[in-house]
């Protein structure tokens, strides 16, 4: 068995099939999403617990719960996150606030609160994405794509602030996943050729190949990689 691993997200797309991939591995794994029922379709009996992590009052109480029904804490995937395509001009204030509130600050509360109940040997991984390394220009626009942008960094700030404590925490950015979570968009014929014709494979990723990437950077065979950017996308930017 390889540890506790606390998966946020966890009732579909990259989080499901993370908490998969981790169970696979021989991981115990506490589910984290606002949708139970979705959560609970994959956790296999595993732990099920409903927070919405932009709640800091919920997260607290998530987490602790997370800790008691695991036992502890040795691993974290920031899973949870929402899809924006709302244009430039069309953008408001108010959008900016709803995506970086999931985001950006369910990230960071996740992280915080984990890391407070986590030992040295630790491993957190945070989900960016190429459009915060591009600036977007695939199907997320402006607040998702400085969303994502913002979680890269965030990750690089809890890197230096938890690496004295033995606690490991770096980002997967992926291309474009084809997910629930990029239904809309890939749903026109136009836009999906366009952005497989952006990738050297020409073809979407899938979530059990983010999965794999995730649960390596949460196992020890990832143990000298720290405040690093994995970008799993195909080749799409080769920076």
């Amino acid at each position: 068995m390889n540890g506790r691993a606390v998966v946020t997200g966890a009732g579909s797309g990259i989080g499901a099939a993370t908490v998969r991939c981790l169970l696979a591995e021989g991981w115990r794994v506490a589910c984290l999403d606002r949708n139970a029922e979705a959560a609970r379709a994959v956790a296999d009996g595993q732990p099920v617990i409903v927070v919405d992590v932009a709640d800091e009052a919920a997260v607290i109480q998530a987490m602790a719960e997370a800790e008691a029904e695991l036992g502890g804490i040795d691993a974290l995937a920031t899973c949870a996150g929402i899809y924006e395509t709302t244009p430039f001009f069309a953008s408001t204030a108010e959008t900016f606030r709803r995506v970086n509130e999931v985001n950006v600050i369910g990230s960071f509360l996740c992280i915080r609160e984990a890391a407070l109940r986590m030992a040295p040997g630790a491993r957190i991984c945070t989900v960016g994405s190429v459009a915060g390394l591009r600036g977007g220009g695939l199907a997320g626009t402006v607040s998702y794509a400085t969303s994502k942008g913002a979680v890269i960094t965030l990750t690089k700030a809890a890197a230096r602030e938890l690496g004295p404590r033995g606690i490991a925490v770096n980002t997967v950015a992926p291309g474009m996943i084809d997910t629930p979570f990029a239904a809309g968009p890939l749903a026109d014929p136009a836009i999906r050729k366009r952005i497989e014709g952006m990738t050297s494979f020409n073809r979407l990723g899938t979530p059990e190949e983010i999965a794999e990437v995730i649960t390596w950077l949460l196992s020890p065979k990832a143990s000298y990689l720290h405040g690093a950017t994995i970008v799993a996308d195909a080749g799409m930017v080769m920076y």
